[in-house]
């Protein structure tokens, strides 16, 4: 029978570095890093911490670009209700929530699944909910120079779950619009789509 090998890479001198760190962290809390339960924990948040920052290994432009299409559509494109998944700079606990995003062409399109890996590249960072709002927002208008881009995010913070207030029921929205979506009417049109439930 052949044993089950998980396969991942890794930057050797920074993982070994994490590992040092955060073997030392677990100890100064007080506890035995060597017991069972612990003994590869340092090795385990060192990974995770690689590929929950993976974003900074990536260029989310170049994604961009990758799959743009010429195309007369000159109407409104949404992607909603894209997860994202980030890490407060602050206190290094997760953010999570959903993303929606919109443009409007102008003679160029791009493939929808590449504004989702947009938000993945600049979520998978250290970050502040409102510069990553504005990040995926100058992301798209400078790869597509769309009449206009709208990126709303709706997320839960830990750092406001877990510790200092404790709310577990708040949820931050940031918002940013260039071009056509700072008009009123626009902007309400969006927001009245992404907000509708279709059966």
């Amino acid at each position: 029978m052949n044993k089950y090998q998980k396969t991942e890479s890794f930057d050797p001198t920074s993982l070994a570095l994490l590992q040092k760190n955060y073997r030392e962290i677990i100890e100064a809390l007080g506890e035995d890093v060597t017991r069972q339960g612990l003994a590869r924990t340092p090795e385990r948040i060192a990974k995770a911490m690689h590929f929950m920052t993976q974003g900074y290994q990536m260029d989310a432009l170049q994604i961009l670009k990758s799959a743009v299409f010429d195309e007369a559509h000159r109407d409104m494109v949404i992607v909603k209700d894209i997860e994202l998944y980030s890490m407060c700079e602050h206190h290094m606990l997760p953010f999570y929530g959903r993303a929606h995003i919109a443009y409007i062409p102008d003679k160029k399109i791009v493939g929808l699944s590449k504004l989702a890996r947009v938000v993945d590249v600049y979520a998978r960072r250290m970050q502040v909910q409102e510069r990553l709002t504005s990040q995926i927002r100058d992301c798209i208008q400078e790869a597509l120079h769309p009449l206009g881009v709208a990126v709303v995010i709706e997320a839960k913070h830990l750092c406001m779950m877990l510790r200092g207030v404790q709310k577990q029921n708040s949820v931050t929205t940031t918002s940013a619009f260039t071009g056509e979506f700072e008009k009123q009417s626009t902007r309400n049109e969006f927001i009245n789509l992404i907000s509708a439930k279709l059966s």
